[in-house]
């Protein structure tokens, strides 16, 4: 690392640390993740905004947060998933190179563990009260290591919400909807209520069928032209951002109607098999707990597997089963070996499978492997991010772009912060 970029992590850390001290009385207790430890989801902060970029190799993008001001005035805020973070679209795990950009997520997210190797920017801590004219404040949160970055349709699943839908307001085939995003149980609780358009290209799924909003007039459901009531039917919807008519500067837009369970089920069964091919071909990411080291390079490892995936994924994972171990770095990349993450990987075979009982963690499966290899790499080391991979999953050259290679220089690990601009 150069004298310069080091003397700009250390101003930055004595900063963040400044700053942690003067706002820690005044904010409550702040939190920071720590290695090895899963940190708890009611700890972290929630923002909500627009996916413009994506870096999808190193796990990283930017979000255009809602604040309380101008919302197309707001710069992109960059973000970077935590190693063990996970990524929800349609209701099921995903990749971010699978989220449309413009879909507005939700955001679960820390400050970085370690803001010397953070692959994004390293803000003040107390940033996200910081005013921004016409943009307001909210919009540039200090914490940007992301656990949970869910779509609308993820986050309402999880939480048991439902959108209720109002009133449209339609006019050649777009225009407004009123809704409000409440409890499915119909309990008490917050109720969100949006106006929110739509238009000819959204898309609105009934069963097993994808509809236009001219098969809904076409049926009689809505009108050609004019406002109806909708008289609160209960559907999930998936939202995106559009640059808004008549001068309105915070206003978002529909891009999925599903109208019952079904269709949202038929969804979130797409998306899965989508990730489960994903992860069978870049291995499962994990962590090592322990290491036991024998003689000649022999040695067992305890390593537990990340969560938020598929069962049948975990499933793989069986005693006695021959299996292979790489070394990581915390973007997930594989950390060795230019022909593909078998090149210089640990073989060997599981010994054991344990599952934690009770509930774990969000970003941990609660799955504990013990594995032995007779060979072990420098990159399987207590603490380190690796990638396992039982023998039944194919083996494949991932693209360049994906993977390290040999060298063990910091600054090769990913590109630099300096690719986020500065606005």
């Amino acid at each position: 690392m150069t004298q310069l970029k080091f003397s700009y992590w250390v101003a930055a850390l004595y900063l963040g640390m400044s700053l942690l001290a003067s706002t820690a009385n005044a904010e409550g207790e702040l939190f920071r993740p720590q290695a090895g430890k899963f940190p708890p989801l009611e700890k972290a902060h929630s923002y909500r905004g627009e996916l413009v970029f994506v870096d999808h190799a190193n796990r990283r993008g930017s979000i255009r947060i809602q604040g309380e001001g101008t919302y197309f005035r707001n710069a992109p805020h960059p973000f970077a998933m935590l190693p063990y973070g996970i990524v929800r679209y349609h209701g099921a795990p995903a990749d971010l190179r699978d989220i449309p950009l413009g879909t507005v997520m939700h955001v679960q997210a820390f400050l970085p563990p370690d803001p010397q190797t953070s692959a994004v920017p390293v803000l003040p801590i107390d940033s996200r009260k910081k005013n921004s004219g016409y943009s307001g404040t909210g919009i540039y949160p200090a914490e940007n290591h992301v656990l949970l970055l869910e779509d609308e349709s993820s986050y309402c699943l999880r939480e048991g919400n439902v959108w209720m839908l109002k009133e449209v307001d339609i006019q050649n085939n777009q225009g407004m909807i009123v809704a409000s995003r409440q409890s499915k149980s119909g309990g008490e609780g917050q109720v969100s209520e949006e106006s929110m358009t739509f238009d000819a290209a959204t898309r609105i799924w009934r069963g097993r069928e994808c509809l236009g909003v001219e098969d809904l007039i076409d049926e009689g459901l809505w009108p050609a032209s004019g406002k109806k009531p909708l008289d609160g039917q209960t559907v999930q919807l998936g939202i995106t951002w559009k640059p808004a008519p008549s001068g309105v500067f915070t206003r978002f837009h529909i891009s999925d109607i599903w109208l019952d369970d079904i269709a949202m089920q038929r969804a979130a069964r797409n998306q899965n098999e989508t990730h489960k091919a994903f992860i069978r071909s870049r291995w499962m990411p994990a962590w090592i707990d322990a290491v036991e080291y024998g003689k000649f390079g022999r040695a067992t490892v305890t390593a537990t597997l990340f969560g938020g995936m598929d069962d049948s994924l975990y499933n793989d994972f069986k005693k006695g089963v021959s299996a292979m171990m790489n070394g990581a770095e915390n973007t997930l990349k594989h950390a060795g070996g230019n022909y593909g993450p078998a090149h210089m990987a640990s073989r060997g075979s599981i010994l054991n499978v344990t599952k934690t009982d009770g509930k774990t963690p969000l970003g941990s499966s609660g799955v504990q492997i013990r594995f032995e290899t007779d060979l072990i790499i420098e990159g399987i080391r207590p603490g380190r991010v690796v990638r396992v991979c039982p023998a039944s999953w194919p083996q494949v050259n991932l693209p360049r772009e994906e993977f390290i290679g040999d060298g063990s220089n910091p600054e090769h690990r990913f590109p630099t912060p300096a690719i986020f601009p500065k606005y």
